[in-house]
């Protein structure tokens, strides 16, 4: 009995205080029944003693065997686990690989073994046994991430976790999963709008026949080309289609560099009817309507920066240029500059003052631009005034400020001090930006932030990536000499007699042509030389532009200087490079440019100089054979065909320059 009572031992739920005192009072009541039972009938005394045994027997025995059932459940189940575990470790899909300090292999589970052709692994290093696995695993090892990696191993992809101090690499097959994500990313819809540039110029000097045949033309290889690549061609209008594409294929008309834009030019140009295309492709976005926003203003972006070319840009990326080969002066009309110079009119109604800015380290285009704009709105009867901080200029605005402030007119009274601008800004007032299209290199930043729903941007650049998100009037021509050239045009359409140019104001204006021109000798078109006609009917002076234009003896000095340094890093292309420790102006650095352009046998020069401790400054240049701007947007920076720059960050010259080396080859063999 005492070995019975020994080898009960109850299960913990059992155990219960509130079971306990049930029970017992069960057994005190039987007990109690029984005492009561003798007093009344010792018969009916013994039947409840009886009763008694044998609750009391019943819920031992009853505890004695849901024991024992407890405990056989808890020792099948505790099997059942070991078990599982066991298999699981040998049969999961997950392939287990065990390893010591010196990278040995000391145990595979049979489904890592699988993937090593069932070769004898134990005891042989990682690499002997496979020499990519024991990279992919020296890779996840060394990564700053503890996150789980997901690699590539021969044919499938694992995502792969090493746990270093316990020895244990763990590879999760999930080639499955990841061949649906890399279908779900290949067939993300890609929506792409495609203008034709110069259709309506041509169309007007075209007879019928020979529009219906271009049309065809134009159609047709579009077509054939949108079927090539599995893409949804529909024409919307004259010069407009839309194209709807999955990423895969738009990602295999980017390896061929759209080289649809060159068949279509050059073919053309075969007719005598010379057409370029421009397009946005947009992808990544969720909704459509954004997919469709965005590749509008891509195709703005293209259209911004001269056409001919092509702006692909996925969700949360930057955008990726391809063509721009083409010289794009040929597409020009007078009829923009009526319209925008009538723009710029109508918003002036509506405005109480007007401020105007540069671009940082402002050239006589820059200011030449800005007191252009001055008198436009003079014209309309508004306050005006040019953001200047004049004791921060270089030599040749400083001669202008000079003769400016000589005058005995309220010209000198045009300018106004950065900090003095904010005082004056309402939120009727107009910010309008000459010569510079971002925002990150405007004269006046704060300037910018207040009045930013409140712009106009006025350039002769090629427009970028970074661009302000609402202007409210937008004049870029980057097939243009100047921004003043713009401004010359637009002042032609001002209505007369309320002001005009003075004849210094003129002439800084044709100073700043002539500058950009490098003296009619670059980017020069009809249309700039009848800008010159007019600055020139209104009196401006070849005297005072060749005293504006006169360079410092300083500047001369360092420009030569940095000629010396001539190398010619191609046949074609030489390389100007200053020191590391000394910095150089900008506009030196393009002046040098310039000088080496016009020597022989040279079709493209790129100047590197410090412009400060922090920044290295490229300035590029050619006669239009190579297009620098496609080199300098490589690198961050934009510009024209032929004239571009950009700026680096943090870097040496010697490092400037390999980049800038990179870059070059890479267009090349891009454009072959």
């Amino acid at each position: 009995m005492k070995n019975f009572f020994k080898n009960i031992e109850l299960p913990s739920f059992i155990k219960d205080s509130r079971l306990i005192v049930s029970t017992i009072t069960i057994l005190v009541l039987s007990l109690v029944g029984s005492i009561i039972g003798f007093i009344i009938s010792p018969l009916y005394g013994i039947a409840m003693l009886l009763l008694f045994i044998l609750i009391a027997v019943t819920i031992f025995f009853a505890a004695y065997i849901l024991s024992q059932n407890a405990t056989d459940f808890v020792s099948n189940l505790s099997y059942r686990i070991k078990r599982g575990e066991q298999e699981a470790l040998i049969k999961m899909p997950i392939g287990i690989l065990l390893f010591d300090e010196d990278n040995q292999v000391q145990w595979v589970n049979p489904y890592l073994q699988l993937y090593l052709s069932n070769k004898d692994v134990i005891g042989r290093k990682i690499e002997s046994v496979d020499d990519e696995l024991a990279k992919l695993m020296d890779k996840a090892l060394h990564s700053n991430t503890s996150a789980n990696q997901v690699v590539r191993w021969g044919k499938r992809q694992f995502e792969m976790s090493v746990q270093e101090d316990l020895g244990v690499l763990y590879l999760l097959d999930v080639t499955r999963y990841a061949l649906i994500e890399e279908r779900y990313n290949a067939e993300r819809i890609a929506i792409g709008q495609i203008f034709l540039d110069n259709y309506d110029e041509l169309s007007q000097s075209m007879d019928d026949q020979a529009i219906s045949a271009m049309n065809s033309y134009v159609t047709g290889t579009l077509s054939d080309w949108a079927k090539q690549y599995e893409m949804y061609l529909k024409r919307i209008d004259d010069d407009h289609f839309i194209i709807l594409a999955h990423a895969q294929n738009l990602a295999k008309v980017e390896k061929d560099n759209f080289s649809i834009l060159d068949k279509i030019r050059n073919d053309t140009s075969k007719q005598n009817y010379p057409v370029t295309l421009s397009a946005g492709f947009s992808f990544g976005e969720t909704s459509l309507n954004e997919l469709a926003t965005q590749a509008q203003r891509n195709l703005d972006l293209a259209l911004g920066c001269g056409g001919d070319q092509v702006v692909v840009k996925e969700h949360d990326k930057d955008a990726r240029f391809y063509g721009g080969k083409s010289n794009p002066m040929e597409k020009r009309t007078r009829v923009r500059a009526r319209m925008v110079s009538q723009a710029l009119q109508e918003l002036f109604k509506d405005v109480d003052h007007v401020f105007v800015v540069g671009h940082k380290s402002p050239d006589l285009d820059s200011i030449g631009a800005a007191l252009g704009i001055t008198q436009i709105a003079k014209m309309n009867k508004k306050d005006a005034h040019v953001v200047l901080n004049q004791d921060q200029v270089n030599y040749d605005v400083k001669r202008l400020i000079d003769g400016i402030h000589a005058s005995d007119k309220d010209e000198q009274k045009v300018f106004i001090n950065s900090n003095q601008v904010l005082d004056l800004a309402t939120d009727k007032s107009l910010l309008v930006m000459v010569d510079h299209s971002k925002q990150s290199i405007t004269y006046n930043k704060d300037l910018y932030d207040r009045l930013q729903n409140r712009v106009v941007i006025i350039d002769h650049h090629r427009r970028g990536e970074e661009f302000p998100e609402n202007p409210i009037l937008v004049y870029i021509e980057p097939y243009a000499s100047s921004t003043c050239e713009l401004v010359t045009e637009m002042l032609e359409y001002q209505p007369k007699g309320n002001s005009s140019l003075t004849k210094l104001e003129a002439s800084a204006m044709l100073a700043g042509i002539t500058v950009d021109t490098k003296a009619f000798s670059l980017r020069t078109g009809t249309r700039t030389f009848d800008a010159a006609s007019y600055l020139r009917s209104v009196g401006a002076d070849n005297a005072i532009v060749q005293s504006l234009l006169k360079e410092d003896l300083n500047s001369f000095i360092q420009r030569n200087h940095l000629i010396s340094s001539i190398e010619m890093i191609q046949p074609n292309i030489a390389l100007l490079v200053g020191e590391e420790d000394k910095s150089y102006d900008p506009i030196i650095a393009a002046q040098a440019a310039d000088t080496a352009l016009s020597l022989e046998h040279i079709d493209a020069s790129f100047v590197i100089t410090h412009r400060n401790k922090e920044t290295i400054g490229i300035s590029a240049r050619s006669l239009g054979k190579i297009n620098v701007q496609v080199i300098m947007e490589r690198l961050g920076g934009g510009g024209h065909l032929s004239n571009a720059a950009t700026q680096l960050k943090f870097v040496t010259v010697d490092q400037a320059r390999s980049k800038l080396l990179a870059s070059i080859n890479y267009t090349e063999d891009e454009e072959e």
